[in-house]
């Protein structure tokens, strides 16, 4: 098995509340995947508001990621077989009705080469 993290991002308003709704389908979206026992991680959800950005020459800017239109709204851990089973899980997250999209990177572990 290998472990991918899928990492949920948002170009609508990064400090919004998830509504009882939304927040109940991202539960049951989540607990689906743990029932396969493919849940690595169960990740976090990310501050928008409590956020800093650093860069090179002491540049310290406000929020995530400021220069692109969207927020890194939290992420989770899966284990797969393969990156394809990953992005199935990917395809059925809820942010995805919202307009949001979801990266599926794999996760590597030390000393291995990035394919």
């Amino acid at each position: 098995m290998k472990e991918f993290v899928l990492i949920f991002r948002s170009s609508s308003n990064g400090h919004a509340a998830p509504t009882p709704e939304q927040l109940q389908e991202r539960v049951n979206w989540l607990a689906s995947i743990a029932a396969q026992n493919k849940l690595a991680d169960k990740g976090k959800a990310l501050s928008a508001k409590l956020a800093k950005t650093v860069k090179p020459d002491g540049i310290i800017t406000d929020g995530p990621y400021t220069e692109i239109k969207e927020f890194i709204n939290g992420f989770v851990f899966v284990r797969t077989e393969t990156i394809e089973e990953a992005i199935v899980f990917a395809q059925s997250n809820p942010i995805l009705k919202a307009g949001g999209n979801v990266e599926v990177r794999a996760i590597l572990t030390p000393g291995e080469k990035d394919q």
